[in-house]
């Protein structure tokens, strides 16, 4: 048998694929083309989404009208319960964590912010300290004078 060996012809060049402008062209070309599509087809849900909201506020409109006694004081009444509601739960997970914080200090884990309770504990201390002092010394000096 004879090994049958098969030429490869040249492909024929399309013109771009040895340029290197022509290959940027060809992209920028795809870029635009891409953006333009994508662009146009944005524009027209938006387009929509408009075109719909327009409709929808013209229809319910007058269901606004005629319900407002209602509507109004119940929104007025969610948005307190909720603002409520939120308040409570912040104020509850402030109240968990310094609960936590003072577990840390009592145990003596350190938590952050001790240091600056400590000098403030000590400082606070020092000045009563001197407060009583001075207060013994002029108690003490007022009867030593008067007698």
């Amino acid at each position: 048998m004879t090994d049958l060996h098969y030429q490869q012809s040249p492909q024929p060049s399309l013109g771009y694929q040895d340029d290197p402008h022509q290959q940027t062209l060809c992209t920028q070309v795809a870029k635009a083309a891409t953006s333009v599509t994508a662009g146009g087809s944005f524009l027209v849900v938006a387009a929509l989404i408009l075109t719909g909201t327009v409709i929808a506020l013209t229809i319910v409109t007058p269901l606004f009208v005629i319900f407002s006694p209602v509507l109004v004081p119940a929104v007025i009444t969610v948005a307190l319960l909720s603002l409520g509601f939120l308040a409570s739960g912040g104020f509850c997970v402030m109240a968990i964590t310094v609960l936590a914080w003072i577990y840390g200090y009592v145990t003596g884990k350190h938590p952050p912010g001790a240091d600056q309770l400590d000098s403030a504990r000590d400082k606070l201390f020092n000045k009563a300290r001197e407060i009583k002092d001075y207060g013994q010394q002029h108690i003490s000096g007022g009867l030593q004078a008067s007698e």
